[in-house]
């Protein structure tokens, strides 16, 4: 990768990390998952409204942290093949002008996630200072990084029920954080192994990581992540709140999207960035569009 294969955007889009809003896409899953319950109400487009208003607020919370990681990571960052090129690390956006941005798409979030909802706001909050603590200290320490980052996912998820003022089943979330938890354990994996150095000059925890505890681990949660999404689709609640015991037809779903998943991190090499694969490998785009077609016929018929 060179300077002539970044995308032409202005240093301060990219400082952004548009890239990877995606990931606020989490807040979205209660609306999705109460979908047969608004549509008996009546609210699904006031609800979707709110509920798209708190994934944005959400994408300028994560961006305000971005900014954040690149002050603070500036140095290792120089070291990074990749990282090296965000504009704090190349100098093309200042560090008083880094921080200022910060700082204000923080304030500004706070302040619009507590005019939209004042719990949708505590847990804004509750990740914004969880992101503060990570950066500075938590990040350093294996495996509780990995932990960390999942624990963000499972804060979106619940600030998007919040938002839309529904219940959100705990398996559900469990199965946020499992998945949130494979995702980021195959990227430490990926770091591990294409950093000559182990990676420690870049990221304190990788040096506390070994290649053989990484696939283990990656084994367990991903083993996990399907049993817990069996159980949730299976359950007599979930059955009894959309009325319908055919959601398990899912499960095989997501079963071929995660072997796809594990296909492309030990055969392709890919991982490092989880938002980039989801968005350009067909198969696992494939796997989104059917498992989405697939809720949607199962709620409304």
């Amino acid at each position: 990768m060179n300077a002539a294969t970044i995308p032409a955007l202005p240093p301060i889009v990219r400082l952004l990390r548009p890239g990877q809003w995606t990931k606020n896409s989490v807040v979205l899953a209660a609306f999705f998952f109460a979908f047969g319950e608004q549509t008996q109400q009546g609210a699904v487009t006031a609800s979707l409204w709110t509920a798209l208003a708190a994934a944005a607020l959400f994408c300028l919370a994560s961006s305000g942290i971005y900014v954040l990681n690149d002050i603070l990571d500036a140095e290792q960052d120089r070291q990074h093949p990749h990282k090296r090129y965000r504009p704090v690390a190349a100098g093309t956006v200042s560090m008083p002008t880094a921080w200022v941005l910060s700082v204000v798409l923080l304030v500004v979030c706070i302040v619009l996630a507590w005019l939209l909802s004042p719990g949708f706001s505590k847990v804004v909050l509750g990740y914004i200072v969880l992101q503060l603590i990570y950066s500075t200290v938590l990040k350093r320490i294996a495996m509780v990084d990995a932990f960390v980052i999942a624990t963000g996912f499972v804060l979106r998820a619940l600030a998007g029920a919040l938002a839309i003022n529904v219940s959100i089943s705990p398996w559900l979330l469990l199965c946020t954080f499992l998945l949130a938890l494979f995702l980021a354990l195959c990227k430490r994996r990926h770091e591990k192994i294409q950093l000559h150095d182990g990676g420690e000059l870049h990221r304190a925890s990788l040096g506390q990581y070994s290649q053989q505890l990484l696939d283990q681990l990656i084994a367990i949660v991903s083993a996990a992540t399907i049993v817990s999404y069996a159980i949730y689709t299976l359950w007599p609640e979930t059955i009894e709140k959309f009325g319908t015991p055919y959601l398990g037809l899912t499960i095989p779903i997501v079963i071929f999207g995660i072997f796809r998943y594990l296909d492309l991190v030990y055969r392709h090499d890919e991982g490092g960035r989880p938002d980039r694969v989801l968005l350009t490998d067909i198969p696992l785009l494939c796997v989104l569009a059917i498992y989405g077609i697939t809720v949607i016929v199962i709620f409304v018929v």
